[in-house]
């Protein structure tokens, strides 16, 4: 039990809002499970309290962190936990209105295998100080390695003659790790779950400056230009730039948006925002808040306004994400601004 708990054991739905962001700051971490090619959301990870006093904001590429819970008002209403253990990892299921062991099971998409034992069993009622232990024999954690693509990023300028252009930056690949509990036959893999998934590493986008500026023929004494004019319009560097689409998900994403009334710099300011926050990984889940998908949604359920099948369909993430920037930020592109400023969204 955590030390914010009252001795006299408090019910699921006793848990004041300040003592849920507590006990969300030192949560165990959450991981991903895919059985059979299909998301079930099963998650695990070591219990380790966060090093910030108080759950603030959480980015899925900032390791230090705490958890987004306010931010995405995941704090708010009748939320409590019950710890689940799977093969020595824990997390902390988010919930409501919580009776037994299958009810929490249930809201934490935990799918149990054939010859997973659970302790105490499915029907036993449960409370915060219940731990839910279940084994699953003969997996192990292993953890790989893949490279998230960079996007190239057309950005004009005054600063440049109009029909040249100049590489700012250079891109660089990202890294997205995943960590899976694998069942093995001697060396075939008979299963590999993924449990947790996190940007490792951001990419870096490549930037290419497009000259705008119409050369004037030289002054002469009578009309000599403007400290302005000398300079150029600055307005043009500051643009948010044009992002080629990279792969099918991006390319759906750019053809929506613009389809639908959105502009070259929102979606921009998605790719920018989604490659930083999962890595375009539909299922990334973070290992230490829970956050889930491309849009690192807390809980990931919130998609679930979206669609059904918002665990594992990338449109329905997408706009569920679309949508939330707009709520809390009036457009993708304020999101955009708040995330270069914060680091989260």
């Amino acid at each position: 039990m955590s030390a914010q708990h009252k001795s006299n054991n408090p019910t699921l739905r006793s848990l004041s809002k300040r003592q849920w962001m507590r006990i969300a700051a030192a949560a165990a971490g959450v991981g991903l499970v895919v059985t059979g090619g299909l998301a079930t959301r099963s998650i695990y990870a070591d219990a380790k309290p966060e090093a910030a006093p108080q759950p603030t904001a959480y980015s899925v590429s900032d390791s230090h962190a705490a958890s987004r819970g306010n931010a995405r008002e995941a704090l708010d209403g009748d939320a409590t936990y019950v710890n689940v253990s799977i093969n020595g990892k824990t997390r902390s299921v988010l919930g409501t209105n919580f009776t037994d062991v299958k009810s929490v099971l249930d809201a934490g998409d935990i799918t149990l295998e054939s010859g997973d034992t659970v302790k105490p069993d499915l029907r036993t009622p449960v409370d915060e100080s219940t731990t839910i232990e279940i084994t699953r024999a003969g997996a192990t954690m292993e953890t790989e390695e893949s490279k998230i693509p960079f996007n190239t990023v057309k950005k004009e300028t005054a600063d440049l003659p109009k029909g040249t252009e100049k590489v700012q930056t250079e891109g660089e690949e990202g890294i997205l790790e995943k960590t899976n509990l694998v069942t093995r036959s001697g060396d075939t893999v008979i299963s590999s779950n993924t449990f947790t998934s996190y940007v490792k590493k951001a990419p870096v986008e490549k930037v290419i400056l497009v000259g705008t500026r119409v050369d004037q023929p030289a002054p002469t004494q009578q009309s000599q230009p403007s400290t302005a004019q000398k300079k150029g319009n600055g307005s043009a560097s500051a643009s948010i730039g044009t992002t080629v689409p990279v792969g099918d998900m991006q390319q759906w994403a750019h053809d929506y948006l613009l389809a639908n009334g959105g502009s070259e710099a929102d979606f921009t300011a998605t790719v920018y925002i989604i490659s930083r926050e999962s890595g375009w990984s539909v299922t990334a889940t973070n290992a230490s808040s829970g956050a889930y998908g491309l849009a690192q949604a807390l809980p990931g359920s919130k998609m679930a306004s979206h669609g059904a099948d918002w665990a594992t369909n990338y449109q329905t993430q997408l706009k569920w994400f679309w949508d939330y920037c707009k709520g809390r930020y009036g457009s993708i592109q304020g999101a955009y601004a708040f995330w270069q400023a914060n680091h989260w969204y």
